[in-house]
């Protein structure tokens, strides 16, 4: 096991002690989002399998005329045929208004504006192909369908949605698209070009909050950052803390086990290490004590980085 073990000072056993006892409760609110986005994830899989329907799930596109990137929920590829998919999973009633804004009126009184949904998912789709197209050097003639699925049962629809250029489903609805369409034979280009997208990279905090973003930097040292710069598959890391009051006076009250394709290494963790990310919906990035930390799931690194960047 690599150490970083130093003498320490009382007031730094102390601060770090606390750090790790620190509870980070899960946000409820996003947390059924995210949920409900896993669950239509698995069943679509289970759904296209026979099929021969491909299901990537929170596939990150960049954009280069509007900075950073862009998230899609789904990306499901059978023969030529590529469905990006937006999934909401809102409660109560919606309308949408003449500038396509979708309006949700929730059943707690409260409503809120979630803006062109059905435009951005349009565009995201055209720059996903464009992209395909700039890897294989031509117009591949890809089948490009634009979903929005609404996937709570206590949603009630405006007739209205129907006019929208976009399919739209419910869950069952959208489910059956997968398992009674037969995409043909597979465009072995589209897929590859699909799973070369990375996603999220995902930082669970002791006490089960998730916290999604771009991480940075590791922040353990050039030995760790060497090994795990060469991966092409996701980074993973379970880490375990001490926390009774006699481990504030370990040398090694931390320590972690990471993990990429057939590869593991396990350290222990320095007083003060810190992870640096940003976080979804964070203005600037930030650190993040390993103390605080309880695993991480970072994205496998993008297979084609030149794509979409004219």
């Amino acid at each position: 096991m690599n150490s970083f073990g130093e003498t320490m000072k009382l007031i730094q056993r102390w601060s770090w002690w606390r750090q790790r006892r620190r509870f980070h409760p899960p946000d409820e609110i996003h947390r059924a989002g995210e949920l409900a986005e896993q669950r239509l994830a698995k069943i679509s899989r289970a759904a296209g399998k026979k099929n021969g329907w491909h299901v990537f799930e929170s596939v990150r596109i960049p954009d280069a005329e509007q900075g950073g990137k862009r998230e899609i929920d789904l990306v499901i590829v059978g023969g030529n045929t590529m469905l990006v998919v937006e999934q909401k999973h809102w409660s109560g009633t919606f309308e949408i208004n003449a500038e396509e804004e979708f309006i949700q009126h929730r059943k707690n009184g409260t409503t809120h504006n979630h803006s062109t949904v059905n435009q951005r998912i349009a565009r995201k789709s055209r720059m996903l192909n464009a992209m395909h197209n700039e890897r294989i050097g031509k117009d591949d003639g890809v089948d490009v369908r634009v979903v929005l699925a609404f996937t709570n049962r206590n949603l009630d629809w405006p007739k209205s949605v129907n006019q929208l250029s976009s399919e739209v489903y419910d869950e069952a609805g959208f489910i059956s698209v997968l398992e009674d369409g037969d995409p043909g034979e597979l465009n072995e280009e589209l897929l590859t070009t699909v799973a070369g997208f990375g996603t999220w990279d995902e930082v669970q905090l002791n006490g089960g909050l998730m916290c999604k973003g771009d991480v940075l930097g590791l922040g353990l040292g050039d030995d760790v950052e060497a090994w795990q710069s060469a991966r092409s598959t996701p980074l993973t890391a379970q880490i375990s803390h001490k926390s009774g009051f006699a481990s504030m006076f370990s040398s090694q009250p931390s320590s972690m086990e990471l993990g990429h394709g057939t590869l593991r290494l396990s350290a222990s963790l320095p007083y003060g290490a810190t992870m640096k990310m940003h976080v979804v919906g964070k203005k600037a990035p930030e650190e993040i004590l390993w103390s605080t930390i309880e695993a991480i799931n970072l994205s496998k690194p993008v297979a084609y980085p030149e794509l979409g960047q004219e």
